[in-house]
């Protein structure tokens, strides 16, 4: 006689369970971000984000005016997870081999050696990366979207896990080479870094007049992969998912979404990277905040990082003084989300997702 089928768990006890699963990876994010806060003072959305494209296993472009810790940041952050880090700082006489590596002959030997460069390690940070040539900022193409280098025929990968984070100083003109759309389009997200606030501003006197405070390592590399996977089994629904496509849609066919005018300022819409990248970051950021299920605010609160440097306006749009973010904001507006329906508001866990 077979066996008859279990009995399936109460509600509560599968929730329990659910929440035991999602709750260690959980802690370990949080306490790896709080251990950067310890360093960093205010700027918990660049902190937040870059950890988002770290977990979701893509690359981040800060903007921002010098001296508000950005490589700070960076170097903290790497510090704090316990992966290797190297920064690059980009000038206008760099060459690619400075970055990715190159062969060099030994007479002694008679032979080519190759000496790798300094993106061989888990945390790049490439430092006003602006400040270098087109030709520099293309040898991190390869880089960034195969994880590996060639050099002389043989193919080199870099160490997982990997993340390029750049950075750049949007004030400036002269001398500068803005990044072409083929290099953006290779960053997960771009995060605008502000000034730090009144408070936070005394805070950072205070820490760092006296003797600077120290991160402490909280994660390794090994740890580190095991929240990607992790974030990968975070769950999508279907409608979230489509979600996504029609918002990366609104800005390649505004006329299908009633915003026939967009049609004068945009040239080019977000590609398929920005739909991948918005359910990547999507699921990381909802593991940081302990669930394991997107919510469509997941989606929106991310949008702006994600879809709007991916975005190439027209002159007249240059002209007129409008931003991507704008365009952002307006397709977010447009573009209704998917209903979330609470089974019980007290679990904190929807019973199903429903199209508006």
């Amino acid at each position: 006689m077979a066996d008859s089928d279990p009995e399936p768990a109460p509600d509560g006890a599968r929730r329990a369970r659910a929440e035991s699963a999602a709750g260690e990876p959980t802690r370990l994010l949080r306490a790896a971000m709080q251990e950067v806060s310890t360093v960093i003072v205010g700027q918990e959305q660049m902190v937040e984000r870059t950890m988002v494209a770290l977990i979701a296993r893509g690359h981040c472009l800060l903007e921002g005016v010098p001296g508000i810790a950005k490589t700070l940041a960076v170097s903290t952050l790497a510090k704090v997870t316990g992966g290797s880090f190297a920064r690059v700082q980009f000038t206008p006489d760099l060459v690619p081999s400075d970055i990715v590596g190159t062969r060099i002959y030994h007479p002694s030997t008679e032979r080519f050696d190759v000496e790798l460069g300094p993106v061989f390690a888990n945390f790049v940070l490439a430092d006003e990366i602006n400040r270098a040539p087109a030709k520099v900022q293309s040898s991190l193409l390869e880089v960034m979207a195969e994880k590996q280098v060639s050099l002389g025929g043989t193919t080199y990968p870099l160490p997982a896990p990997f993340v390029v984070i750049a950075t750049q100083n949007p004030v400036e003109s002269e001398g500068v080479y803005p990044l072409p759309e083929a290099q953006r389009d290779r960053f997960l997200m771009k995060v605008l870094v502000p000034h730090p606030r009144a408070h936070e501003e005394m805070e950072i006197l205070r820490r760092m007049s006296t003797t600077p405070p120290e991160a402490h390592q909280v994660l390794d590399p090994v740890t580190l992969l095991e929240l990607q996977a992790d974030a990968e089994r975070v769950h999508v629904h279907q409608l979230i998912a489509d979600y996504v496509v029609r918002l990366v849609m609104a800005t390649r066919e505004p006329e299908e979404y009633g915003m026939g005018d967009l049609r004068r300022v945009l040239e080019i819409g977000a590609s398929p990277r920005a739909t991948l990248g918005l359910v990547a970051a999507a699921r990381a950021l909802a593991l940081i905040r302990g669930r394991d299920y997107v919510l469509p605010d997941d989606v929106r609160l991310l949008a702006r990082d994600i879809m709007a440097h991916r975005l190439v306006l027209t002159f007249d749009a240059l002209a007129d003084g409008v931003t991507t973010t704008q365009i952002v904001d307006r397709v977010l507006a447009t573009v209704p989300p998917p209903r979330v329906i609470w089974d019980d508001p007290a679990s904190g866990e929807p019973a199903a997702v429903a199209a508006r």
